[in-house]
């Protein structure tokens, strides 16, 4: 039996270097494609087949999300848990958690009809976000800069079939430098940071989109914001994502299954090593 198991369902850098890491480290590692790998609900005992400890990789979310649900009814101990993905996956769950535990986070409402949110975004004036409550990379993120968009970007989003594109999470357009800032927290502690800066052509900082990563060391304000945010939602390892502003920093998104091969070539911190030092950890016990 092996002592970790990686979930996966596309084999990216990330996990290639986790589970070389691993190795390093004297772990048995197990890789584990979850799209060929069935789950019996029925059957409550451990499965045999996959390690006690488990660190969950895939790009679907809702694949990790409930193949971590299935494991942890099983006894097996996922990183991270399924409570912890369920809220980092969902901006909505996300930003009331921030909120009542008094971290600074952008005005943020949820409306559930075209008219209700026509009502929030000539509120909160324009240029205005819309986002959709589960993503990743950017992408369905619209930045809104007058009611005639608007109108138009709610239409579309009124015909799609997907349920959760009714669901409106609008967002106050935050003045901030043409970056963020990623730090990646590895139990409890921030193990690197970037500023993301945005593309010429584009106001979003993902680097998946085009966007440059620069190493910076966070001040001891942003590293117990980032710190205190990942805690708040038990994430064990997580991006935190964080903008400057004039009244001082604000966090807006954490990501539970994040990339860090960008990081890693800005700081060239062993980010992936940091992780798997945790997980040996967690397998001692």
């Amino acid at each position: 039996m092996a002592d970790v198991t990686i979930l996966f369902d596309r084999l990216r850098w990330e996990e290639k270097e986790l589970y070389e890491k691993g190795r390093e480290l004297g772990l048995d590692i197990q890789l584990l494609d979850v799209k060929q790998q069935p789950l019996e609900l029925t059957n409550v005992k451990r499965n045999t087949e996959i390690a006690e400890t488990v660190l969950q990789r895939t790009i679907s979310h809702y694949r990790g999300l409930y193949y971590s649900a299935v494991l942890e009814n099983y006894g097996h101990l996922v990183i991270n848990s399924f409570a912890a993905s369920l809220i980092c996956g969902n901006k909505l769950l996300t930003t009331l958690l921030l909120a009542k535990n008094g971290i600074p986070t952008p005005r943020t409402y949820a409306a559930f009809s075209m008219e209700s949110a026509l009502k929030v975004i000539d509120k909160l004036g324009y240029p205005a976000v819309l986002k959709p409550i589960v993503g990743s990379w950017g992408r369905m993120i619209a930045k809104i800069n007058d009611r005639e968009q608007a109108e138009s970007i709610l239409e579309t989003r009124e015909m799609l079939t997907d349920p959760q594109q009714q669901i409106y999470y609008i967002q106050e357009y935050v003045k901030r430098p043409p970056r963020d800032i990623r730090g990646i927290v590895v139990n409890g502690r921030v193990v690197a940071a970037i500023y993301r800066y945005q593309p010429e052509d584009d106001w979003r900082t993902n680097i998946a989109r085009g966007g440059k990563a620069e190493q910076i060391k966070v001040d001891g304000e942003l590293e117990d914001l980032m710190i205190k945010a990942a805690n708040v939602v038990n994430a064990k390892v997580v991006g935190v994502d964080a903008m400057e502003t004039e009244g001082g920093y604000v966090i807006h998104e954490l990501n539970n299954n994040l990339e860090f091969h960008g990081a890693y070539e800005a700081t060239k911190v062993d980010i992936a090593g940091e992780i798997m030092k945790y997980v040996k950890e967690l397998v001692r016990r």
